[in-house]
């Protein structure tokens, strides 16, 4: 046995004792929807997750797959993220996931109609974008920690046999009991046959880990499920699927999603998050503080607005630090609508239209038209959170930036105004 496996034993025997003392597992139950199987459902009644936990002689491997379809992560994203970190602190592996290959395939789950399918090159620059996102979140510097895997390295070679036997695992009346696929089924949307893939494709990367558990959200159960049935197929032992809900938007009525308006995005001015965090409807405070917040639930302040505000400055200090949080506050304490970001008359436009590199020197983002080009060609440069990379973007009318954010890089923002 090797040094890392010993010392793990060790550490389990310790944790074992401890936690049959305690039942210490606060940490893996909150916020969690669902494990699954159960001891009365799993292959042996005597199973669960958390008897693997204490009982296992080496750190188990915890799968989260992200499919990198757009350039964002909001607060949504995050929670399962947060998990995976739980389970890191715990002295387990993370194993992430970037579904460079899934990604051009599109996820079916909860869609009414075809996701367009994205290019290879879309792909990875997406997936650097949501890496740089969460590294305020995981441990990505203590050895053993943290693999970062892309499904293109198995998924890519699969030969036609391969692929043969995924598909006669699963039959045609259990692709069309999935969520998503029923609905459109029963309203005649068009199913393709290449949607079918996506479920055995994500159960394939469950077998091409060894993952112990995965994680998803609610409407990831059937693609975990699959997981299970794929490791069985193939002589593994099936994962547990741990579950976690779906994040209600600052809007306290659909799920957040940025194509509403109602989300929190991680990469956003820490100003904006603050801004938003400290107007979410007082019913919707209690599960923001259990799934995005390590603070204790039965310690938080009575009063609503007071609960808003801790809110807000936890979450802007968990992504951008105390000085930012701090900075953010006091903004919005003088009475900034739009927090601590800085505005930027387009009155100082000499003429429109304009290009995108000339407003990223003008605005003082960069310190040239060249410099500005040369981030539009890096992937750095965001207008409302949306990445631009077409050197030739231009706007007509000063109506069309009024409002809008524009970002360089991770740190420099300018809020374009009319006067």
């Amino acid at each position: 046995m090797n040094r890392t496996n010993l010392t793990y034993r060790v550490k389990s025997v310790v944790n074992s004792e401890y936690l049959s003392m305690t039942q210490n597992f606060s940490w893996l139950h909150r916020g969690i929807v669902e494990i699954f199987p159960q001891p009365t459902d799993a292959e042996s009644e005597s199973e669960s997750l958390e008897k693997r936990l204490v009982t296992t002689n080496r750190p188990l491997r915890i799968k989260l797959g992200i499919d990198p379809t757009g350039s964002d992560i909001h607060l949504g994203h995050s929670i399962p993220v947060r998990k995976l970190r739980a389970f890191q602190d715990a002295g387990h592996t993370a194993v992430l996931i970037i579904g460079d290959f899934t990604a051009r395939i599109g996820d079916p789950t909860g869609k009414s109609e075809v996701r367009r399918q994205l290019t290879e090159a879309d792909v990875a620059q997406n997936a650097q974008t949501y890496l740089e996102q969460m590294r305020p979140i995981l441990d990505f510097d203590t050895p053993g920690r943290l693999e970062v895997r892309y499904n293109s390295e198995w998924l890519s070679g699969l030969s036609l046999e391969k692929i043969l036997e995924l598909l006669s695992t699963m039959t045609v009346g259990q692709m069309l009991a999935k969520e998503g696929f029923a609905e459109r089924y029963k309203k005649e949307n068009p199913i393709f046959i290449h949607e079918f893939l996506y479920p055995l494709m994500q159960g394939y990367d469950s077998v091409a880990v060894e993952a112990d558990v995965e994680l998803g959200g609610t409407d990831q159960k059937f693609n975990i499920a699959v997981g299970r049935d794929l490791q069985r197929h193939f002589g593994q032992k099936p994962q547990f699927g741990l579950l976690l809900p779906i994040l209600i938007g600052t809007d306290g009525v659909q799920k957040m999603s940025k194509s509403l308006g109602n989300y929190v995005g991680l990469s956003e001015h820490p100003g904006q998050k603050y801004q938003k965090l400290q107007g979410v409807p007082d019913n919707l405070l209690s599960q923001y503080f259990e799934l995005l917040t390590d603070l204790p639930l039965d310690k938080l302040p009575e009063n609503p607005r007071d609960r808003q505000m801790l809110l807000a400055w936890e979450i802007v200090k968990q992504y951008n630090g105390e000085l930012a949080a701090k900075e953010a506050k006091d903004a919005a304490k003088s009475g900034g609508k739009e927090g601590a970001v800085p505005e930027f008359s387009l009155g100082k436009v000499s003429e429109f239209p304009v290009k995108l590199a000339y407003l990223l020197n003008v605005t003082g983002l960069c310190k040239s038209t060249g410099e500005g080009k040369r981030k539009i060609q890096e992937g750095g440069v965001r207008l409302d959170g949306d990445r631009i990379t077409d050197l030739d973007t231009t706007f007509d009318q000063p109506s069309e930036l009024h409002g809008r954010v524009l970002q360089v890089g991770k740190n420099k923002f300018v809020r374009l105004v009319k006067n």
